[in-house]
Order: C-alpha cells, then structure tokens, then sequence
C-alpha cells in the first residue's frame, strides 16, 4: 500500500460544521471592564481542544472555557456543501483533512480517530491506492514503472533513516537518502518528477528536498506501522467533523457559554501566576491555565501577540518548523469523461512538477457514486499559485489539462466548482505541518514545551504523528491530562514544566574550523564574517 511507504497525510487536525451546542458570547462582564474567569482556557476548538476538554472533564474539572475564531467546531478539518445530487441536494465535500489514516485493527492497535468513527457510525471508504492510471500530456500513458522504482528506493531509504535513528548518526534529506538510494529523477524526466511527488509531496505537501528524513519517515512509521497501512477517504454526508460534534455534546451543554464561537484571540499575556487572553470584540478571559492549540502557521506569523514575547528557544522552533499547503480542487460535472473503477488519475505535466498531478474520482465504488465529481490535488508552490488565482483561471488551466489527459473527449465546463485557499487563511496558514530539513528531536520539544503556564498542543506537536488528525486528539488528550493532574494535586515535581531545551549545541566546534576541514579562510563568525 501506498500508506505504508510514506509519511504525513493530507489529514489535518481541527475541524467542521455545526454544533448543537452553540454560545452565547457571554461577554457581558467583560463590558463593565472585568474580564470572565475560568480554570483552564482552552484556544481553539479542534481536534487538539476537544480532546484537552474531554480529559480535563475525565479529571473532574469543569471550569474550562473553549475559545475558537470560527463560527463551528474544527477549523482545518472543514466541509461545505456542493453541488447537487440527482434529487437536488448539495454534497458535502471535505475542504480540508479528508482521510482517517492508518486505522488499525482489533488484533494490533486502533487509531483513536478510527475509534471514534466506529462510535459515531462515520461513513468511510477505502482508498486503494493500487487503483491508479497514469497520464501525460498526450494522454493516457503508462509510466507505472517510474512508480515502481521509487518505492523500491524508499524502502532503502527507510531502512536507513532506522539506522541512523538507532545510532543517533546525522540526519539527512529525504531527497538525500532517496539519491544514495539509487531514485535520481532527472530534471527532464517528468514522468519520474510525477512519480516522486505521487511517492512524497502527496504525502507530506512538500517535497523531498524540503523533507527531513528520519522523522519524516519515522511520522509515517508511527500511524501506518504502530497501526495499519489501512486508510480510509472519510465520505460521510454529515461531515467528518461530526465526530468531534459529538464528542463535544458529552461535556457541552446546548448552549453552554463555556464555548466561546466566532471569538478571535488577539493577545495572550502569561506569567507564573496565569494567562490573560485578549479578544477582537473587546472581551477578555482570565485563566489559570491556558491550552493554545494554534496551527504553527498562525504561530510563525504573529497572528497574536504574546507578553511577554515567546522565549527565543521555543520561538526559533517554532519557525523551523514546516506548515505546508495541500489544496483540493473540486468539480462536479453532468456526466462521467473517465473510467469510474479507477480511483486515482496521475498526471505529468511536460513541464512543470506537481502542476495538478492527481484527480480523485469519486465516482468510484463505494465512495459518493453517480455525483460526477472529480478533485484535484495540489501541494507546495503550486497550491500556493493556484490560492492565489480566481476560480476562473484555476478551472481554464484544469480543463486545459484534462483535455491532454483525455484526447478523444470534449472536455465540459463543471456544473459546480470550488477550492479553499489554506495558505491564506488567518487562523490556518496553511493546511498541515511537516519536518524539516535540520530539525531536531529536542528542538521539536521546544516547540511543544510550556512556558509558565501557557501550554501548547495540536497536530505539529506530535513528535511521533504530525500532520495527522490522530496526532492532534493525542497532543490534547496528554495536555489536559497533565493539567488536570497539576489542578488536582497529582503532579510530580517533574510535571509542572515540559523538558525544554534552552541552549542547543551542534556538531562542529570551533578548533575544526580549519584546513583541514576546508575551512580556508579564517574569519571571526561573531563579528558578521558570515
């Protein structure tokens, strides 16, 4: 399987709808110049809040109040209606994480995500990433070979990424290891530049050169071996939110002002006796403690204002670390031009790599059949292109493209059309995280570590799961647990601070900055030589 061989996902963390506990703003205190008070403030109501929530309430601890700048529960895992269906009625597509990714089984390890579907009775598929056609700008052309190389120098590369984790050796490159691994796609070669962004950049929405290599690796190790190489598209006409709807309706009641919607954090003032968030509307929250569950896309763009600002050992991993773009395109049309068995069409622009390299049918079997709907994918540069177009150019270039992909066929206008623009998005910046080139283990616990008490979770959090949905419900389950042990007195002495680290050395000490090493004109760094 596809999964098995690759890392990162095009899931994400928070995510959709509506909600059956809907707020008042309840700020009426905070007008007469006091601010409301809570135990724990928790900003953002996704994946990651939801589940610091429900183990906060597990804890037996209440006084929460959950801060989210949309008008639903989620965020980055968003649906919308669209198109209609033969009886008129819209769909309802997945804007944003679309897949429940290595789900597991009864007789190995369940993913907490796929647990949660099976309660709430989620509609899912799944995706058989052995049903593919190639296709070039002369049509249909079989290029499955180039396929069938790449994984076969992955899997090498693998193997190494074990090996240098097990004897803690430098890290590398994807693109590094995948070179020493024999997979050297020319420049020229687009079938081979195809096959490498269907073999990582779908994965990971940036490219193998962008990628470090063990953790990226280790990522998917984590959800598609610790689970299964089993993925399932989520096609559930409620929404794949639904699932964290309903889990919110065990500790919300209707209209439970512990929920806070359409409220947009401005500040956040912390210190070791509390936190202090600042709203857009005017309002303010005092908290013991607060769980900042932002995408580090909002955190690398000061969205917000800290005071005291981010200590620079959290602030510089936070910036190391990568958001990246995956953006679907979709669009439905009055009949079917491809074949409904296969599930995934590849295309290599002659080109340019990675220019809308992949359509999703969804016509295909099991999935929402007869809705003639096709959706592309496009990931890094390109998605960042194709964000900031109109509709109307994005679909010319796309019909452009299915037309060469499909010679003998007049290709139609769609009947309905539309993407979301992630990279663009205040409260998102993007559409999921991944590890980069150079970042270290340590360095991503200075990502996750608290300071006084402002503690952090989400999907970038995870170490081991970034960029999954899994991998934010988990950050949030560990952070309200260890918040509610600290409020309830359960807390070891250990336990009042993550493990930071403020200074990080590398490997290179000043001696070897010598001959002998190349180091052929000495130079002080500290005085700007650089």
């Amino acid at each position: 399987m596809r999964h098995s061989l690759t890392q990162l996902s095009a899931v994400l963390t928070v995510l959709s709808a509506t909600t059956n506990a809907l707020p008042t703003n309840g700020h009426s205190n905070e007008k007469h110049g006091s601010c409301a008070k809570t135990k724990v403030a928790i900003l953002g109501a996704g994946a990651a809040g939801v589940a610091a929530a429900q183990n906060l309430t597990a804890s037996g601890i209440k006084d929460f109040m959950i801060v989210e700048h949309n008008d639903y529960i989620g965020g980055r895992l968003r649906n919308q209606e669209f198109g209609k269906n033969a009886q008129g009625k819209p769909y309802i597509i997945e804007l944003g994480a679309n897949w429940v990714e290595g789900i597991g089984s009864e007789e190995t390890n369940e993913n907490p995500i796929w647990l949660l579907a099976k309660k709430h009775k989620l509609k899912s598929t799944y995706s058989d990433y052995d049903k593919y056609k190639t296709f070039d700008h002369e049509g249909e052309t079989d290029w499955s070979d180039k396929i069938d190389e790449y994984d076969a120098a992955y899997e090498k590369a693998a193997a190494e990424a074990g090996r240098i984790m097990v004897d803690n050796l430098q890290d590398t490159s994807a693109r590094g290891a995948l070179r020493t691994a024999g997979w050297r796609p020319e420049k020229d070669d687009m079938h081979a530049q195809a096959a490498d962004w269907w073999g990582w950049d779908f994965e990971a929405a940036w490219t193998p050169d962008e990628s470090g290599l063990v953790y990226g690796v280790a990522g998917g190790n984590a959800s598609f071996g610790y689970f299964s190489d089993v993925s399932n598209l989520v096609i559930d006409q409620r929404g794949y939110n639904i699932i964290l709807e309903e889990e919110a309706k065990e500790f919300l009641r209707k209209n439970d002002k512990r929920l806070r919607l359409s409220t947009t954090v401005e500040g956040i003032k912390y210190d070791k006796k509390g936190v202090k968030i600042t709203t857009k509307d005017g309002g303010c929250i005092e908290a013991d403690y607060a769980i900042c569950t932002f995408s580090v896309g909002v955190l690398q763009n000061n969205v917000v204002e800290f005071k005291p600002a981010l200590p620079e050992w959290k602030q510089s991993a936070i910036d190391q670390f990568a958001m990246g773009t995956y953006t679907k395109i979709f669009m439905q049309f009055n009949e079917s031009f491809w074949d409904d068995e296969t599930q995934f069409l590849l295309y290599a622009d002659p080109i340019e790599r990675g220019r809308y390299p992949l359509f999703q049918s969804l016509n295909a079997k099991g999935f929402a059949e007869g809705s003639n709907i096709l959706f592309a994918t496009v990931t890094g540069e390109q998605a960042w292109r194709v964000e900031r177009q109109t509709d109307e150019e994005t679909m010319e270039q796309m019909l452009e493209v299915l037309q060469l992909m499909f010679p003998k066929k007049k290709i139609p206008k769609p009947t309905a059309f539309t993407y979301p623009r992630w990279s663009t998005e205040s409260w998102a910046f993007g559409s999921y995280s991944n590890w980069p080139v150079g970042m270290t283990l340590e360095k991503h616990q200075n990502m996750r570590a608290n300071v006084e008490r402002l503690w952090f979770a989400g999907e970038a959090n995870s170490a081991e799961m970034y960029g999954f949905v899994h991998g934010a419900w988990t950050e949030g389950r560990y952070i309200g647990h260890k918040i509610g042990n600290i409020i309830n007195g359960k807390a070891g002495d250990d336990e009042f601070d993550m493990t930071r680290y403020e200074t990080l050395h590398g490997t290179t000490f000043e001696d070897e900055l010598d001959e002998e090493n190349g180091w052929l004109f000495p130079y002080n760094i500290e005085e700007g030589g650089v």
